[in-house]
């Protein structure tokens, strides 16, 4: 069994300060695969920050076409792995390798970042001023176990177009992936100091990022209460904060549109991952009258999954994640049940012949009260609550009706309705009619569900300190426009 033991410091793999390691356990097995450190605490977050700080006073003043030519090469490293990468979250987190998009999109979000650069504008213009878009300086970054390769890339790969240097901080349940992504980076030649990686325990390791004094700016991904303590531990040293957050992301589906597919689409995305993602529409807003005639659909669909090894390209779900993780799924179940909500199918237990791996029954309810506590808090598993409203007015209600605000999506024949009830949605994302999102335009979230937000350009600018620079009317004058 392979121990990963080191962690990766101003360019070099280097043993932890402290002794100690985990055992990380297969979620198909239940058996442990591979250990690792638990040994980074806030002395090696110190070392890996003042070799940022000192690698950041050269790097950020590298030209936009010495990092363009460093995109390309992480991404050429990055390609001859990517099939490793997929097995590893198998084994990590059980997503299957048959969802390709979780190893291979990362490469698009580089790809994204990396033309960015070519087409960004660092230096405007506003009648004699220079406005100067400037990297903001040494960035800690902390990523979870559920997207364990895509989430830390787009953090990192937007630092280092930015010009920053970055402290990596991967979750304890998915390490491996992100100690293949620093061979990546490292094999591209990242300089030293650009990339650290720290492996350790939160309590520890995010707690010495969230207030290290060299730190400037702290992105952060995971749970809302999670997400609540680094922003008050950065406020004591006035860092710039990046969160996404948790969500309760409502599908809400207008009469007139098409039922068969709405519902189809709205399993496929809701139970991706097994459910675990925080966009995932788990709330399901369907006019009363069309309450039956939908949880037929919803049922057939479900129906379809091949639950089994994630590392079997014929399985479309694997198990969530851990045991702790099973536990709490199994709960909001017994909930909805005892609260009063109907079964359509799934419920509690492991699936039929499952015995082995933390598998989660595809769970959808129906006739679900907004009152219920699964149409409430973030459950992370395959379960979906179909919620019945009588007027879209009050369908607007019900799904705003949430201290979330991550993802909305919604499904009209009318684009024109369509369009009009979006714009009444308080979230950052909205699909119409199943739209695909793209890594082109920012994602984040309203009200706890985050703050600030990643991807495309206004992703980029996240990493960016803004400057104003007065009395050059005429030496801006060949400058574009500030917009």
């Amino acid at each position: 069994m392979k121990h990963y033991g080191k962690l990766y410091i101003d360019g070099r793999w280097q043993e932890p300060t402290n002794t100690g390691e985990k055992l990380l356990t297969n979620p198909y097995t239940e058996t442990p695969f591979a250990s690792v450190t638990t040994g980074g605490t806030a002395a090696d977050v110190d070392k890996a920050a003042l070799a940022a700080r000192r690698a950041f006073n050269t790097y950020s003043k590298t030209s936009l076409e010495e990092r363009i030519a460093l995109i390309d090469r992480i991404i050429a490293a990055y390609e001859e792995r990517v099939d490793e990468i997929a097995d590893v979250m198998a084994q990590e987190v059980g997503i299957p390798v048959s969802a390709r998009a979780q190893a291979t999109g990362p490469m698009g979000h580089m790809k994204v970042a990396r033309d960015l650069l070519k087409t960004y504008h660092f230096e405007s213009r506003l009648g004699d001023t220079i406005i100067r878009r400037e990297p903001i300086g040494v960035c800690a970054l902390i990523s979870p176990w559920n997207w364990p390769v895509q989430t830390p890339v787009i953090k990192a790969i937007y630092g280092i177009a930015a010009g920053c240097t970055v402290l990596l901080k991967p979750s304890d349940a998915s390490p491996i992936s992100s100690v293949i992504l620093t061979e990546v980076f490292e094999k591209a030649g990242v300089p030293a100091g650009v990339f650290n990686l720290i492996i350790g325990r939160g309590s520890q390791v995010g707690a010495a990022m969230s207030t290290h004094p060299e730190v400037d700016m702290i992105s952060f991904t995971g749970s809302t209460s999670a997400g609540a303590r680094v922003g008050e531990a950065a406020a004591q040293t006035i860092k710039r904060v990046s969160l996404e957050l948790g969500g309760k992301s409502a599908n809400i589906v207008l009469r007139d549109a098409d039922l068969e597919n709405a519902a189809r689409w709205n399993i496929q995305r809701c139970f991706f991952n097994a459910g675990q993602s925080c966009h995932a529409p788990s709330r399901m807003l369907v006019h009363e009258s069309q309450m039956d005639q939908v949880a037929a659909y919803l049922v057939d669909e479900v129906s379809k999954y091949k639950l089994g090894d994630p590392r079997d390209p014929a399985t479309t779900m694997g198990p969530v994640v851990n045991q702790s993780q099973y536990d709490s799924i199994q709960r909001y179940i017994q909930i909805g049940v005892d609260e009063g909500a109907r079964l359509a199918c799934g419920g509690t237990g492991k699936p039929e012949g499952r015995n082995q791996g933390y598998f989660v029954k595809p769970t959808v309810f129906t006739h679900v009260s907004p009152e219920m506590t699964i149409a409430k808090e973030e459950i992370f598993g395959p379960v979906l609550a179909v919620i019945p409203y009588r007027s879209e007015d009050e369908a607007l209600e019900i799904a705003n009706d949430s201290p979330y605000g991550l993802g909305g999506y919604v499904f009209a024949g009318d684009r024109k309705k369509g369009y009009e009830f979006s714009a009444g949605l308080q979230a950052g994302r909205i699909c119409f009619n199943g739209a695909a999102t793209n890594s082109v335009t920012p994602m984040g979230g309203y009200k706890q569900s985050g703050i600030g937000r990643s991807m495309g350009s206004v992703g980029l600018e996240e990493y960016l300190e803004t400057k104003s620079v007065y009395g050059f009317e005429e030496e801006a004058s060949s400058l574009p426009e500030f917009a």
